[in-house]
């Protein structure tokens, strides 16, 4: 097949290197035996080998896969972490998201400017290095976050928080700090309650034998004694609704792909978190990555899988290491591989990095990804468990989800049913920033009150009221501070007109100007919108326009003219978008008008 390439473009040895890593890595193939869902890995090596990907590297790349340049180009073009422009070896990724800015993001994206110069151009010692706003690493409880990234033959990539401009201008000589676990409750004194964070800040993340001396495996023991159809119906009998957001129950997802005739079929952990206010599952990876990958064996048995993928955020440099590190000593104790257990269970890991784009989180754009498209949604049906990754049966999950496994197996679902509610079982994760004492990440059963979860974190520093709490993050809603007394429930928060999403606490004191932080969310949206559908792509346009004008008491006719609009354009998202980023976009801007009052007095009336 004439590719068309590029006239006159050829690869550097390096390029040709970073390549030959990425397509000779030992992936496994697709049914088809194609070789184009290696095209994100091979972009993202030579983005890490040079520092961009320039026509020469992508003629390199599409001749060895098969795929035209054109239409690589449009996968290259699409992830924010990609260049296909020169540009000089060190990026700096400066967070200046909600949870940032009212930690000293803003004033970190300043020191940048004052340093290396204007964002996006080259500037620092010897120009070796530019800076980039950010929309939210995800690191929110250790807020200013960046994220440094150098290209080289032994590239570097460090995720630091809190960042100050010095660490950031120095980072080959800046020594890691000393890190606490990311959950208060796993410190001393330690909650002797914890279930999903019972490991965490405890077990060495670097080795199975510490994993395997704090309780590891054993579910996996118990659920190969058990066999594939009773671990399905302790799954079914547990009543676990997905902890991603869908609260989908996952018992039956995983029936679903058990019985699905087509083969193969697929396990795939969503692990791209990007959910502004969301760092759940990057504390699970980072402090406890043998429990995924327990769990996912375990999914593997129960629903006929020889193959599973762990699709990680592209923006997690630490979590990927060490998920890696676990895979490899999964492999060698044979918790993977073609015997697992010695039980001649077959089943392997992969991890494939996002490229830096929110959308990715959304379950068939994950899967696009994966298969080297541009990452963008599917319409829906056919689901995930009938034609998923690579058109194949394909039970997906979040980290969270999966965690929630090992209990389930070891105790049984009838047992682990009995924790929670009747409609949300279980503990549940909670991410807590913002204007609280002790930000971090919490484990409490299913049923708690916002005001129980706000005490644990130590409350509002200075012992003040909050004036709004973010509920479920970006694509959540706003609460106050009289809805203290709601039980973060599935069935609560849905009776509050809310929704409990990935588990954002995100709390603002008098101080935060709540109206800076909607329209940061509008941003946000507009910015991650994959364009794919017109009323995400133009309706994040509009209203962020609209807030705009609303904001700086310029409104096009009324305020209550624009407001009016404002609801038009959210019903029309809300109504006929593709995917969850689109139904969603509108829900923060709309409860802070609702509930908070904002935009409503600066305008002319």
């Amino acid at each position: 097949m004439d590719l068309h390439k590029i006239p006159g473009a050829f690869a550097t040895a390096d390029e040709r290197a970073a390549v030959e890593s990425a397509v000779a890595s030992g992936a496994a193939s697709p049914p088809d035996g194609s070789r184009r869902h290696l095209l994100l890995p091979a972009l993202l090596a030579v983005q890490r080998r040079v520092g961009w990907v320039s026509p020469g590297a992508l003629n390199e790349i599409c001749g060895r896969l098969d795929v035209a340049p054109a239409d690589a180009y449009g996968v290259l073009s699409f992830y924010a972490l990609l260049a296909h422009e020169p540009g000089p070896r060190g990026a700096i990724h400066v967070c200046d998201d909600i949870a940032c800015r009212t930690r000293g993001g803003l004033e970190l994206c300043a020191a940048m400017e004052k340093e290396i110069g204007p964002e996006g151009k080259p500037g620092g010692p010897g120009g070796g290095v530019a800076w980039h706003r950010s929309p939210c690493l995800v690191t929110c409880e250790r807020a200013p976050a960046a994220l440094v990234q150098v290209a080289g033959a032994e590239p570097r990539e460090a995720g630091i928080a809190p960042a100050r401009a010095k660490d950031l201008l120095t980072p080959a000589r800046r020594p890691e700090p000393p890190r606490l676990s990311a959950a208060p409750q796993a410190r001393d004194p330690r909650d002797p309650k914890l279930r999903l964070l019972r490991r965490a800040g405890l077990v060495d993340p670097g080795s199975f034998e510490s994993y395997r001396a704090h309780g590891g495996a054993t579910a996996l023991v118990r659920a190969i004694e058990l066999g594939s159809d009773a671990v399905l119906r302790e799954m079914i009998a547990s009543k676990l609704l997905g902890r991603g957001g869908a609260a989908f129950p996952t018992g039956r997802k995983w029936e679903a792909v058990a019985k699905a005739k087509a083969w193969p079929h697929y396990v795939v952990c969503n692990a791209d978190e990007s959910e502004p206010g969301t760092f759940k599952d990057r504390v699970l990876m980072e402090e406890d990555p043998f429990a995924l990958i327990e769990a996912m064996t375990i999914a593997a048995i129960a629903t006929g899988c020889r193959q599973g993928y762990i699709y990680i955020r592209g923006e997690y440099p630490e979590a990927a290491r060490r998920l890696a590190a676990a895979i490899a000593e999964s492999r060698r104790f044979g918790l993977l591989g073609p015997d697992v257990m010695g039980k001649g269970i077959d089943f392997n890991l992969e991890i494939r990095r996002g490229g830096g784009a929110y959308i990715c989180g959304e379950e068939t754009a994950l899967f696009n990804s994966i298969e080297g498209f541009r990452g963008e949604p599917r319409n829906k049906p056919p689901f995930p468990v009938e034609a998923g990754l690579f058109g194949k049966p394909t039970l997906i999950n979040n980290v969270e989800t999966f965690v929630n496994v090992l209990d389930i197996v070891l105790e049984g679902g009838e047992a682990f049913a009995r924790n929670g509610t009747p409609g949300s079982t279980g503990t549940k994760l909670f991410c807590l920033s913002g204007a609280v004492a002790r930000p971090g990440l919490y484990e409490v059963v299913f049923g708690a009150t916002l005001r129980s979860l706000l005490d644990l974190a130590g409350g509002v520093p200075g012992g003040g009221k909050p004036s709004a709490i973010l509920l479920g993050g970006a694509a959540g809603s706003f609460v106050t501070a009289d809805q203290l007394d709601m039980p973060l429930t599935f069935e609560g928060t849905r009776a509050a007109g809310t929704t409990l999403g990935s588990g954002v606490i995100m709390v603002f004191d008098a101080k935060a100007d709540l109206e800076e932080i909607v329209l940061r969310i509008a941003s946000f949206f507009r910015h991650e919108s994959c364009g794919q559908c017109v009323p995400c792509r133009i309706g994040t346009e509009r209203q962020e326009e609209i807030l705009k004008r609303l904001g700086s008491r310029r409104p096009h006719g009324s305020t209550g003219d624009e407001i009016g609009l404002l609801a038009d354009v959210a019903r029309a998202m809300t109504d006929a978008s593709i995917c969850g980023l689109g139904q969603t976009a509108a829900a923060a801007v709309q409860s802070s008008i609702g509930r908070l009052g904002l935009f409503q007095a600066k305008g002319r009336s």
